[in-house]
């Protein structure tokens, strides 16, 4: 991030009026937030989750039992449809409608699967794949942060 890209965002935070922006790039999450007749910049890195160990399976097996049947990962060849934004997450166009899909059903690529509140506009998120609906980790006006898993879609 050089000076003149932060130029740029104050001036983008003059033009529109906006108090506070916060962008998260390269490692860096940059907070930009104006004050009476001054803006501040605030520059905070980014720190990765740290590394956990995981036992082998078979040091929590009792003797006999086969750890190479367990469950296949259902996941694992899902596409996960993430949030583009942070707001609050429909999964109908009004209170009265019912959901744009549900667990089990199959949606075109450019669908539209739910609606992301964010500053009073409702913006439709479409799916990015054709495939069937495996799971919705979120709950219907739960607020949601940029990058969360909204889907878990199993392509076909």
């Amino acid at each position: 991030m050089n000076l003149k890209e932060l130029r740029e965002m104050v001036n983008l935070m003059n033009d529109n009026n906006i108090t506070e922006l916060e962008i998260e790039r390269e490692g860096v999450k940059i907070k930009l937030k104006k004050g009476h007749d001054e803006a501040s910049v605030q520059m905070i890195p980014i720190q990765q989750p740290p590394a956990y160990q995981v036992a082998p399976v078979n040091q929590f097996v009792s003797s006999g039992a086969d750890v190479s049947q367990s469950a296949p990962d259902v996941n694992s060849n899902c596409v996960e449809l993430k949030a583009p934004m942070v707001g609050t997450f429909y999964r109908a166009p009004s209170p009265d409608s019912p959901p744009y899909i549900e667990v089990g059903q199959v949606v075109e690529e450019g669908q539209v699967v739910c609606i992301l509140e964010a500053m009073k506009l409702m913006n439709e998120i479409k799916a990015e794949v054709r495939g069937k609906i495996v799971e919705i980790p979120i709950e219907n006006a739960q607020p949601i942060e940029f990058g969360q898993t909204l889907f878990l879609i199993e392509p076909l």
